[in-house]
């Protein structure tokens, strides 16, 4: 069973929870554009995963049928452990590929480019990765049932939110050594050069130390979340899509051959020499990080805030009811999601058209709420309201934006 769909209220709870702590201590590691954004880009996630996740359980079950060397079953207790702790075995080095080689990382680049580290930041997935599973397969071929996969995969994806916080320090020393805590995922979303490219573990930290990839949070070298390369940018498609972009450029541009292909199977950071000379990347300092950000009035910020928990509420109706729904359904439903949350993304960013986009999305969700495959549970005077006090707020908020401000907060970390 999957449990994640289940716990997203939960995570949405302790997300409340943890910014009425972040206010009460005056801690400021959240910021409304960066945790929107977060968010919308676990949307997004999820709502992809419908038909991605379908196709490969598929491909797991059909190789745990055919090929698997025992029938391990499904009663026994010591086969569920086995599972949990071997499911986070084949999840290290997953981990660890995704952040060594370039077109593994083009996907799992979503998860670090927050500059922030908060609970949100545990949301903040991939839409794409459909070859991750391939890691998963030996599990299959040893016998490890696809029901227990699918429950331990998401036990073990449950147990890693809640290490994405910055209100925990230090663990006592056992679970230090034994479990992945919140200061050392820390490390793992730092860009300091010292912490790159460490503890990977999921559940377990075992690994990291078994194969010389633990390194320990430092009180004299505080962690500066994000990525070398900064994103800059609240789209949630574009989230998805910056490093697959720059991948395929670089492609396209070096003159060898085979520098085509080696782009997205070589080590993160590997680019063709030539591509490198005519196209270098800005050199970038972590230590001087300037948190990106765009400054709105409280109005358009309010505007923002409803518009996502309306979207929450639209994605959750859909999450519970898409067991059974037809392939072009979800598909349909994947599009109209993605094309509200781009439109948000551009609204977040003043974008040139981004208030005639938004008027857009509001007519295409409404209709959809109203016509779709999904039943609402409200009646349509009250979709109808939502519509119309959405334009009225857009109206007020966006129609006389005429400056762009951009809102530089140089980062304390």
């Amino acid at each position: 069973m999957n449990y994640v769909a289940l716990a997203i209220p939960f995570f949405l709870l302790l997300i409340v929870v943890e910014l009425i702590v972040d206010q009460w201590r005056k801690t400021k590691t959240y910021s409304i554009n960066d945790t929107v954004n977060s968010l919308h880009v676990g949307i997004l996630s999820q709502v992809s995963g419908l038909s991605r996740k379908l196709l490969q359980f598929s491909a797991y079950a059909l190789l745990f049928e055919h090929v698997a060397v025992f029938n391990l079953g499904t009663e026994s207790a010591w086969v569920w452990v086995f599972a949990f702790v071997a499911y986070d075995f084949c999840y290290y080095w997953y981990h660890r590929m995704s952040h060594e080689i370039n077109g593994l990382w083009a996907a799992h680049v979503v998860h670090h480019q927050s500059e922030e580290y908060n609970l949100s930041t545990a949301l903040r997935q991939t839409s794409g990765g459909i070859v991750g599973f391939v890691f998963y397969l030996p599990l299959a071929v040893i016998g490890i049932d696809p029901v227990i996969l699918i429950s331990v995969g998401s036990l073990n994806l449950i147990y890693q939110f809640w290490v994405h916080t910055r209100h925990i320090d230090k663990m006592p020393n056992w679970y230090e050594a034994v479990f992945v805590t919140p200061s050392n995922h820390r490390v793992h979303h730092a860009q300091n050069p010292v912490y790159l490219d460490k503890n990977y573990g999921g559940v377990f930290i075992l690994w990291d130390r078994f194969f010389n990839t633990y390194h320990p949070e430092l009180k004299d070298e505080p962690v500066i979340f994000g990525v070398t390369k900064p994103l800059a940018s609240w789209n949630p498609i574009w989230a998805n899509l910056e490093v697959y972009w720059g991948l395929l450029l670089d492609s396209l541009r070096t003159k060898k051959w085979s520098d085509k292909l080696k782009v997205w199977y070589a080590r993160t950071g590997w680019r063709p020499a030539d591509v490198s000379d005519s196209h270098p990347y800005p050199k970038f300092d972590p230590y001087k990080l300037v948190k990106y950000d765009v400054e709105s009035t409280w109005s358009q910020k309010l505007y923002v805030l409803f518009q996502h928990l309306s979207t929450l509420g639209f994605v959750l109706v859909i999450l519970y009811q898409a067991p059974g729904k037809s392939a072009a359904d979800i598909m349909t439903t994947l599009f109209v999601v993605a094309y509200g949350l781009f439109s948000l993304g551009m609204i977040q960013q003043h974008q040139r058209f981004s208030f005639v986009i938004e008027f857009i999305k509001l007519m295409i969700w409404g209709a959809f709420a109203l016509y779709g495959p999904f039943v609402y549970p409200v009646s349509a005077t009250i979709i109808a309201l939502w519509c119309v006090a959405s334009a009225v707020w857009l109206v007020i908020s966006y129609k006389f934006v005429n400056k762009i401000i951009i809102k530089s907060t140089v980062s304390g970390n």
